[in-house]
């Protein structure tokens, strides 16, 4: 913990008494302190923290990160700015595992983003945000990338000040990658006008009743139209949508000549006196992954929604462990 608005660390651990030792005592110190205390970890590390933070139950709440976390994009609007907006006028205390292994290529640029845009984000606001990253598992690659984007590190329980830390926006830019085209076998929509909304519609309803249930699917629409209706909007140009399927999941990847100059879209909720802004918020509280690659050039956005029987559910569904104690 520290006296100052932000403590960001990132904690390298080996195994699970390298978990433990650095989660038990930081989450305890909260609870004495009397801070709210949020732990948001992979379901196996939170199967291993439950019961050894048994004595501070009701004082912790809990949250599965492969389910409400499972999108990025999702995680600083959904998760930890409604923990901290549920305790006005308190210091926090979160644990929040965001890269764990398994995480796939496609996703991990956006959670690398995330971890960069938590100290843009939360630079002004009492909080302690503790994430953990398994090295004997993870790629040096994402460990590295852990020390670029958290001001101090935890190693073997030494803490130190980050050598490879800098300015959060610029980091966050550089996680701005092309994405990979769709298949070659994706059926493809080009739209234009606000008439066409209904042809997207119809589109992607069609496509994703293969294999999503009908609430999803009708969510997956709503995701659709939102992206598309910004091309309308907001690009010069038309604008195109692709959908196909992957095993376990649904994806939808629009293409437009708009750029997104503001690297915080879609992750915080916009100033309520604005008439719009809200599109790509509630695109990234829909879908189980949102990533953005943006330039002068144009934007791709690519959307997936995990299928029944994936191993995966929707936030607040029974795959969700959240609550206290």
């Amino acid at each position: 913990m520290t006296d100052g608005p932000l403590d960001h660390p990132g904690l390298l651990y080996r195994d699970s008494a390298g978990l433990l030792a650095a989660i038990v005592p930081f989450v305890r110190s909260a609870v004495e302190a009397g801070d709210p205390v949020l732990v948001a970890v992979p379901g196996h590390n939170l199967e291993l923290l439950r019961p050894v933070l048994e004595g501070a139950a009701g004082h912790v709440d809990f949250a599965d990160m492969t389910v409400t976390g499972r999108n990025p994009g999702r995680i600083i609007p959904g998760l930890l700015l409604r923990f901290v907006s549920a305790h006005p006028g308190k210091r926090v205390a979160i644990v929040g595992e965001p890269v764990w292994p398994g995480r796939t290529t496609v996703e991990y640029p956006a959670c690398a983003a995330h971890e960069a845009l938590i100290n843009t984000v939360f630079a002004n606001r009492e909080a302690s945000i503790l994430c953990p990253y398994d090295t004997s598992l993870l790629a040096e690659s994402a460990i590295a990338d852990a020390w670029r984007t958290h001001p101090v590190m935890i190693d073997a329980g030494v803490r130190v000040p980050s050598p490879a830390y800098g300015d959060p926006i610029a980091t966050a830019g550089d996680f701005n990658v092309p994405l990979p085209p769709p298949p070659a076998d994706a059926d493809v929509l080009s739209y234009e006008r606000v008439p066409d909304m209904a042809a997207v519609r119809d589109f992607v309803r069609r496509h994703a009743a293969t294999v999503l249930p009908d609430d999803r699917v009708e969510e997956m629409v709503l995701a659709a139209h939102e992206l598309a209706a910004n091309t309308v909007r907001h690009a010069a140009g038309p604008g195109r949508i692709a959908a196909w399927t992957e095993p376990g999941l649904f994806a939808c990847q629009i293409e437009d000549a708009g750029h997104i100059t503001d690297p915080l879209a879609g992750r915080v909720p916009p100033d309520p006196t604005l008439p719009s802004g809200r599109g790509l918020l509630l695109v990234n509280q829909i879908c189980d992954l949102v990533r953005i690659h943006t330039g002068p050039t144009g934007t791709t956005i690519r959307t997936h929604l995990w299928a029944p029987g994936s191993g995966l559910s929707a936030p607040g569904s029974g795959g969700e462990s959240s609550g206290r104690g």
